[in-house]
């Protein structure tokens, strides 16, 4: 019937808004350090099924197909792209990528983040008025393991094994400060997004290996680089285009139903 068709072509619409919305939160990003891209996936709904495949006649035949109308489409969720993103020269010593795998870890509400800790791939780092290291976000979440700078320090650096030197006073060589370390999850892709560049430990990504940066497989750091977004603005407006046309493609079909059922109660005319 047509009813079926219109309820299939509308459920290919509530999905293709789905994909909308994730496409334009993607290009909203392009500029946001440390972001990945997410996709969607689709999965089709049950089917209705009107013949079974391999039934056999009263002759012994078999029926070669089955008959099976189906009942649409949903969203089954969204999947992060984890490829690094371009490296961006930055302004400050402090800021700084990774290359490979990993994330910084900082510290967060206990009702945001598993034991008051949230993960990022953004990079870009300053001190607070109490020296220590921050992200330089909306809420300057601290670094962990915490780091603080000396106030008489200068010529900061970060080395690819994540070590942070500072020039001190009377010293002729750079002194050793601090020391970055690196999360990394079995599913990063499982973990949960609560925005401000920050996710969070979930049952899907398990829990956090930390390590030394250049060591097993854990990424390298680079100082004074940031980690740009993964975004590849080209692919978002293609698929955009996909999806609108998509979308009209629903839409005719939702347009076709409405006709046939037209001309179903003008039968007794």
């Amino acid at each position: 019937m047509a009813v079926l068709a219109m309820q299939s072509a509308a459920s290919g619409l509530r999905a293709l808004d789905t994909r909308l919305d994730v496409i334009a939160n993607n290009l909203a990003n392009v500029n946001t350090e440390g972001f990945k891209s997410s996709r969607v996936n689709f999965e089709d709904l049950l089917y209705i099924e009107r013949a079974q495949p391999g039934t056999e006649n009263n002759n012994g035949d078999q029926r070669p197909t089955g008959l099976y109308v189906g009942l649409g489409v949903r969203v089954s969720g969204t999947q992060q792209d984890f490829t690094q993103g371009p490296p961006i020269p930055g302004t400050s010593p402090l800021d700084m990528m990774i290359e490979g795998r990993g994330f910084f870890k900082v510290a967060v509400e206990t009702d945001l983040g598993e034991g008051g800790f949230a993960y990022t791939r953004m990079g870009n780092f300053v001190l607070n008025s109490n020296g220590t290291i921050v992200l330089a976000n909306s809420d300057g979440r601290i670094l962990d393991p915490e780091i603080t700078i000396p106030p008489t320090a200068e010529n900061i650096s970060v080395d690819a094994s994540g070590r942070i030197f500072a020039s001190l006073p009377g010293t002729a060589v750079p002194t050793e400060v601090g020391q970055i370390q690196l999360s990394v999850f079995i599913n990063p892709a499982g973990l949960t997004q609560v925005g401000t560049n920050l996710w969070t430990e979930s049952a899907a990504s398990g829990p956090p290996i930390e390590g030394i940066p250049g060591t097993d497989n854990f990424g390298t750091v680079r100082g004074g680089m940031l980690e740009g977004s993964n975004v590849d603005p080209s692919r978002e407006l293609i698929e955009l285009i996909r999806t609108q046309r998509a979308f009209e493609m629903n839409s005719q079909a939702i347009r076709a139903a409405d006709e046939t059922l037209q001309s179903v109660a003008q039968l007794r005319r």
